[in-house]
């Protein structure tokens, strides 16, 4: 069977609050993370998608405004899936620079209607036909991504390189992951 075709969405809508400037302008290794993020998402589906709050940042491509005014990863996965060309999506938090597309990929194959690593809650994978539960969510209290995750079918993927899934809310863990020889 050929490989799944699959729709990447970056999430760059987060506040970063803790990290203190815009997460997807900050540099790693050469790159801003929202560079990073793009071209991963390249390299692994055959559409990209980055979703946010239009006109918020100045990014090298243009962004998906969810079309609310709260912030959170639900948000952006629920407009990722309505904008999307393919069945299945996977979700990459603009602030983990160390996914590869393998990793996406991987997520993207195990998933039914939901996919995730063992152990974090992205990057992630959903499926169009997990949509209607997930904007059900949008008007509950726990908007987070493992919630969204225990709500659907979803698959933990074993076997996935922990290392790679940091994220980064800090710019010291930015600088830590810098100079590691991942």
């Amino acid at each position: 069977m050929p490989p799944r075709r699959l729709t990447g969405v970056v999430l760059v809508g987060g506040e970063s609050r803790r990290f203190g400037s815009p997460k997807p302008h900050a540099r790693f290794r050469g790159e801003t993370l929202a560079e990073r993020a793009w071209r991963v998402l390249g390299e692994a589906c055959d559409e990209r998608l980055a979703v946010g709050k239009r006109g918020e940042l100045e990014l090298p491509f243009d962004v998906v405004d969810d079309g609310v005014e709260l912030r959170a990863p639900l948000v952006g996965v629920v407009a990722g899936l309505r904008t999307a060309a393919h069945e299945v999506c996977v979700f990459l938090p603009v602030d983990a620079p160390l996914v590869t597309p393998s990793i996406l990929r991987t997520l993207g194959e195990a998933c039914r209607e939901g996919a995730r690593p063992a152990t974090t809650p992205a990057p992630c994978a959903f499926a169009k036909r997990a949509l209607a539960q997930l904007e059900a969510r949008l008007r509950g209290d726990d908007l987070s991504l493992a919630g969204a995750l225990r709500a659907v079918d979803t698959v933990v993927v074993d076997g996935l390189e922990e290392g790679l899934l940091v994220d980064t809310d800090h710019p010291d863990e930015l600088a830590r992951l810098e100079r590691s020889p991942t």
